[in-house]
């Protein structure tokens, strides 16, 4: 039975490719998909994406069943409690993603609530930080 990852994304990523490309770069949600498809093709990829956080965390726990779980929580990262708590719970490899470096942006995008409940963070590497973070995930 191949591996099955969740790739979890949130709020405003649905819009990507329109939304401020200069930061967040000219791809779609569903190029990204592609170019994960074609990287992994062996794997069982779920990608799912919403803007209610409530249906996140929902998401979260359907991932716990997983053998690994990439979310990008979007603006949750700085302040959703609700995903810290969730992920917290969840017991297979995690990485949070973020296409931009937050770490050079406004001070209040270099804080996450949710990096203390996750194994690794990749931030600043656009999409092909996806694509080391399936990698990440496949050798734990």
């Amino acid at each position: 039975m191949p591996a099955e990852v969740f790739i979890l994304n949130g709020v405003h990523l649905g819009t990507l490719g329109q939304r401020r490309p200069e930061v967040y770069g000219t791809l779609t949600l569903n190029d990204i998909e592609s170019l994960l498809e074609d990287e992994f093709p062996t794997v069982k990829l779920e990608f799912r994406q919403t803007d209610y956080e409530g249906e996140m965390v929902g998401l979260i726990r359907e991932a716990a069943e997983s053998d690994g779980l990439i979310i990008n929580p979007g603006a949750w990262t700085h302040y959703s409690y609700a995903l810290h708590d969730a992920l917290e719970t969840v017991i297979v490899p995690k990485v949070e993603v973020h296409l931009s470096n937050v770490h050079a942006r406004e001070g209040w995008r270099r804080y996450s609530v949710v990096s203390p409940v996750v194994d690794a963070v990749v931030a600043g590497m656009g999409a092909s930080g996806y694509v080391a973070a399936v990698r990440y995930v496949l050798s734990r």
